[in-house]
């Protein structure tokens, strides 16, 4: 998926309110707006293509899905994750690293184990502390899949809160249903199916009409409405 002076990348357009954004990432909406635009004095932690009104990137879905991931056990103050974050971006030379150093491929190989080194040592967490804010993240970066060059092009988004056991069967991929979720392996949006559901269509019926299995049917309701079938 490269860009051309006549084709502008799909992964950098505008295309998520910040309600979209927190819902597919179950993260606040309150905090979605934080993280993109600032608040008061502070300025914002990623670079989003459009703020009046603000939009979101495929780009910045997936480095607010790896910043959640940071930020999902210890509930620490923002300068700590700013300082954090403008660590990591020095250690890259990458000009698209820089601007994006929470995708960055450094931080997906070696850069990982250094840069929870480092937060942990700016938050205060101790070795275990380390090691479990490491998985986190490994965990987070293993569900969003690159081209050749590193750079994202798929998303594979939490659909629970509780993501240790957390399947993969809904992506993101702004090549597909306008960037909005749909299940794996498929072009059917999760919304389309949920909307069924919603109508009154079972589970089990609609697993037959999309010859797809039931479970997969239960995780995107799931993404749609926050909850199972």
């Amino acid at each position: 998926m490269n860009r051309t002076p006549d084709k502008p990348d799909p992964r950098e357009l505008p295309a998520y309110t910040v309600r979209e954004a927190a819902h597919y990432l179950l993260v606040p909406a309150p905090t979605v707006r934080y993280w993109s635009v600032g608040r008061d004095t502070w300025l914002p932690l990623i670079d989003v293509p459009a703020h009046d009104p603000v939009l979101l990137s495929f780009i910045n879905m997936v480095e607010l899905h790896v910043l959640a991931s940071i930020r999902r056990e210890h509930r620490v103050t923002m300068p700590k994750v700013r300082e954090a974050i403008d660590w990591l971006r020095q250690q890259t030379a990458d000009a698209r690293d820089r601007r994006h150093p929470l995708i960055s491929r450094q931080l997906e190989t070696d850069g990982l184990d250094l840069f929870t080194e480092r937060y942990g040592r700016l938050i205060n967490i101790n070795r275990d502390g380390q090691f479990a804010m490491r998985e986190l993240m490994s965990g987070a970066l293993r569900r969003i899949e690159r081209d050749a060059h590193g750079i994202p092009i798929k998303l594979y988004p939490y659909t629970r809160s509780s993501v240790a056991d957390a399947p993969s069967m809904v992506v993101i991929d702004p090549t597909l249903s306008g960037g909005r979720p749909v299940l794996a392996g498929t072009g059917l949006a999760t919304e389309m199916i949920a909307e069924r559901y919603k109508a009154g269509e079972s589970v089990e019926d609609l697993a037959k009409d999309y010859e797809r299995k039931e479970s997969e049917i239960d995780e995107a309701i799931r993404c749609e409405l926050g909850r199972a079938a």
